[in-house]
């Protein structure tokens, strides 16, 4: 039993603005208040506007309007990959990137192309899966000269594939899927033998909009959701948290601080967790749908 609750803050940067304006916002109000957190990185083309297509998605176009997606993400990134090339993340914002880990927080790697990633991982066959995952292990190592150890998926997308593809990789630990607590992923009879950390509270951007959730007191909503049996992972954006929605999210790390919850990055949960490998659960990677987002995605039971 845990002492006191604890929230591990998986931070996903998705876009290239986001990079260059939501991660140093982010950087500065952490260190304000002394809090370590994991950021996810987009490393290659941001080509948000590409995800127009998924205008016949289910849910698609009311999260659009409920999540006001024109004033989190700016008019220029919603076009980037569309009227014109999408900017390259690594090669722009390396210097930022670089900093965000001096800083003392836990960097990895979140994709090369998020919007490639998010749309056609399940059309990929093992090998288109391996050379894509590649091209953001190539970049991450050319920042920062070492290899990552850790990789949260785009959209949360996982299979069988991206999984053989992180063991081949010898991540640390993965955090790809929604679920309650740290376990090793199997599909199947095919158990993989790198940790997965699912983000098991909602979104920001799953509860916006949503009359039985008003912005005015989902600060007190989620401290509501802590658990203390468990790790608390809360997945935040660059482009929300970061930028639009940092007022809120200030004021929520303050309040959680004020009932003395602490603060860990996913990487402190992972190396507890396998002090004891051998009492590690194994769950069923399975494709799944949560309420307040568009479409299907890994979901760990």
């Amino acid at each position: 039993m845990l002492k006191s609750k604890i929230i591990a803050i998986k931070i996903d940067v998705d876009t290239e603005r986001g990079t260059r304006v939501g991660v140093p916002n982010l950087v500065h109000l952490l260190e304000r208040l002394t809090i370590p957190a994991t950021f996810l990185f987009s490393l290659g083309p941001d080509n948000t506007g590409r995800a127009i297509k998924r205008i016949f998605r289910p849910g698609f176009l009311s999260k659009v309007a409920r999540t006001h997606v024109v004033s989190v993400y700016g008019l220029g990134t919603l076009l980037n990959g569309v009227l014109w090339p999408g900017p390259h993340i690594g090669r722009r914002c390396a210097a930022v990137i670089r900093q965000t880990a001096q800083s003392g927080h836990e960097v990895g790697i979140h994709c090369y192309d998020h919007i490639l990633w998010q749309d056609e991982l399940h059309a990929w066959s093992q090998e288109q899966v391996r050379k894509e995952f590649k091209k953001a292990y190539d970049e991450f190592l050319r920042i920062f000269s070492r290899a990552p150890l850790v990789a949260g998926a785009a959209g949360w997308q996982a299979n069988a594939y991206s999984l053989a593809v992180y063991d081949s990789a010898g991540l640390l630990y993965g955090s790809d899927a929604r679920g309650l607590y740290p376990c090793f992923p199997k599909v199947g009879i095919t158990r993989f033998k790198t940790l997965q950390i699912p983000t098991n509270l909602p979104t920001l951007d799953e509860l916006l909009g949503r009359p039985e959730f008003p912005l005015a007191t989902l600060d007190a909503y989620y401290l509501s959701l802590l658990q203390d049996d468990v790790v608390n992972v809360l997945t935040i954006h660059a482009e929300m948290e970061g930028m639009k929605y940092l007022d809120f999210f200030t004021k929520f790390l303050k309040k959680a601080q004020q009932q003395a919850v602490q603060f860990q990055t996913l990487q402190t949960t992972a190396e507890a967790c396998l002090i004891n490998r051998e009492t590690i659960p194994i769950c069923e990677l399975t494709q799944g749908t949560v309420e307040g987002r568009s479409g299907t995605l890994a979901i760990l039971k």
